[in-house]
């Protein structure tokens, strides 16, 4: 290639917050609803669940037969280990939502990353144009920096 060439690269870009009353109500609202969901999955959960044993009990001559005890057990050992994963998920939920309430006002929390494109050409240094961030107050950019 020639060094007058110019390559267009796709890169990740963080996106940083500033923590403002209203960044911290949107967040906290993010997450309550999140919670809620969850909660909303493992009601459903129980009741999905209790329904197929009853259904796998009802339709057996013999509900006391083995075979029917091991589909009962198959199905409250999927409905255990479906609970305990939502479980985990409600209590990643309650940290992230004490960790945001913790947060002090004017402090750069990473918010997560966008992509974008970027020119490159000969001599130019590869890390420095891959290291970018936005920083946003309540969605507007206030700046962007690059290593």
């Amino acid at each position: 290639m020639a060094e007058d060439t110019i390559l267009s690269i796709k890169r990740s870009i963080n996106v940083r917050a500033i923590v403002t009353p209203a960044w911290k109500d949107e967040a906290e609202k993010e997450i309550s609803n999140a919670i809620s969901t969850t909660d909303q999955q493992l009601a459903q959960l129980e009741q999905e669940g209790q329904q197929v044993v009853n259904d796998v009990r009802n339709q057996s001559a013999n509900p006391l037969d083995p075979r029917v005890q091991d589909q009962v057990a198959q199905v409250q050992q999927q409905v255990a280990s479906k609970r305990a994963e939502l479980e985990e998920q409600k209590r990643n939920l309650l940290e992230q939502q004490t960790q945001v309430r913790n947060l002090e006002m004017e402090q750069i929390v990473d918010q997560g990353q966008i992509e974008s494109f970027c020119d490159l050409k000969v001599g130019d240094n590869l890390v420095s144009k891959m290291q970018v961030a936005v920083v946003v107050r309540d969605g507007v950019v206030e700046a962007i920096e690059q290593s």
